[in-house]
């Protein structure tokens, strides 16, 4: 490759790929070197540098001043002194000299190995460059245009390199072609052997949040924020939003005028429905918004086990729950509480089976089993497994000698046998429990599996 050739490529590849000329003119030193220390063997030390007025690699072998016999001498590592003279005339013994030497004539094994070199250098610029260019990105949405399904996941062409949108980040019932234009959220940027991959999702509560943020100024201004998002992607989501100016709305800025804003977001999802909610630090009127349109007749909460058990007159039940219980699943993982939704019937059941299951306890009234029942505990099993320390806060039992008094006699009761079920005899109805630490989603899947199971078996039978 003469002077003018080597130029002309360091010139096209730095335009073409948008690599530094620095990248470029290392790689090619290195090329050289790894021919040369073929050429001049391994021990050999050399060094390759490019000679920008020539335009060429200067190549250079060091060798190290001796005194010694011909017979001696490593021509490719040492050089005698008087030799040495002729080139520098105060070297000395054990000085190191380098000289210029012809760069070597590559052969096809050697063009093979420099042309490794460069594509190896030019890879891992490149690799560097993507990463820098979107790890700014990461959270971010990003468009593309879909290219190929490549190994189950969708090849989204980003202008200067691809990005993978796996099928299980996919909106569930979407189609995507060829030519299409997709919009995702940036997930994560890995930066591998084989370069730097880009993931993206749909699916992700991130993006539900991040296409609010590009469509209603007030997010984006900071005046409005998204608290927490559960979504169930193509059925459901539920939003709360919370507002920092009291002249504004939260929840109308998010609508916007006519719905107009967040019927853009809808389009985005293919119809996914969307629940706007106002945001509460308190967490009885959070959960009665996050059920809505559902009205919630009253709610027991225990903070120990972050549980709130939830009544609703019996014509509200189905409207609480949901569709094969998405309404509370979703209530569940946006306040982050377990909601145990019961009828009103039921609960009343619940209540009656409670307090006539205390009395079974020796000692133990009306009175002291409503105080049980309201502290919390449905059971007397509950009762005997607890700590003396945590019966004190029911009331009449917050002396310890009484609380442990108490639990020795649940103890007891649960040892006779007198510990029954205290709702009765349960038919699946009436109830939901809702536990926020439940994937949605794989519930959904769950639920739509054990939907196609039950239509099989009826099918077969």
């Amino acid at each position: 490759m003469n002077a003018t050739e080597l130029t002309r490529v360091i010139e096209t590849v730095g335009r073409d790929r948008g690599i530094k000329r620095e990248i470029i003119i290392e790689a090619l030193e290195q090329a050289i070197l790894s021919a040369a220390q073929k050429k001049y063997g391994m021990n050999a030390v050399l060094e390759a540098h490019y000679n920008g007025d020539s335009g060429e690699i200067d190549l250079f072998l060091f060798k190290k001043v001796v005194d010694s016999d011909d017979d001696m001498l490593e021509e490719s590592e040492e050089i005698k002194i008087a030799e040495a003279h002729k080139m520098d005339p105060e070297a000395q013994i054990g000085d190191e000299l380098g000289i210029k030497v012809e760069t070597p004539d590559f052969g096809r094994i050697d063009a093979q190995t420099a042309k490794q070199v460069i594509f190896q250098k030019v890879r891992d610029a490149e690799r560097e460059i993507i990463y820098n260019e979107y790890s700014g990105s990461k959270g971010e949405i990003l468009n593309g245009i879909a290219r190929r399904i490549e190994r189950g996941s969708l090849v989204i062409d980003l202008g200067k390199t691809d990005a993978l949108l796996p099928r299980t980040e996919i909106i569930p019932g979407e189609q995507f072609k060829p030519g299409d234009r997709v919009q995702a959220y940036l997930s994560d940027i890995v930066m591998g052997t084989r370069g730097t991959q880009l993931y993206l999702t749909r699916t992700s509560p991130k993006f539900l949040m991040k296409l609010f943020e590009m469509e209603v100024p007030e997010i984006r201004d900071g005046i409005i924020e998204i608290k927490t998002c559960a979504r169930e992607p193509g059925a459901r989501s539920k939003i709360a939003v919370i507002s920092k100016d009291r002249d504004i709305d939260p929840v109308g800025a998010c609508v916007g005028m006519k719905g107009v804003r967040v019927q853009q977001v809808i389009a985005e999802l293919k119809g996914e429905k969307i629940d706007i909610i106002p945001w509460s630090d308190n967490p009885v009127m959070f959960v009665r918004s996050a059920l809505s349109p559902a009205e919630i007749s009253s709610v027991r909460l225990d903070e120990r086990s972050k549980t709130m058990e939830i009544m609703v007159e019996d014509t509200q039940l189905s409207l609480a729950i949901g569709r094969k219980g998405q309404n509370v699943r979703l209530a569940a993982q946006l306040t982050g509480w377990r909601l145990d939704i019961i009828s009103k019937t039921k609960l009343s059941k619940r209540t009656t089976d409670a307090l006539t299951n205390f009395q079974h306890i020796e000692g133990v009234n009306d009175t002291l089993a409503q105080a049980i029942y309201q502290s919390g505990y449905m059971s007397i099993k509950q009762l005997a497994a607890d700590a003396p320390e945590a019966l004190q806060r029911i009331p009449g039992y917050e002396l310890i000698e009484a609380a442990t008094r108490l639990k020795e006699k649940a103890g007891i009761a649960v040892a006779a046998g007198l510990d029954t079920p205290s709702t009765g005899s349960d038919d699946g109805k009436g109830s939901f429990t809702a536990d926020p630490n439940r994937n949605s989603a794989r519930a959904a899947a769950e639920d739509r599996l054990r939907a196609m199971m039950k239509k099989e078996e009826s099918q077969g039978s």
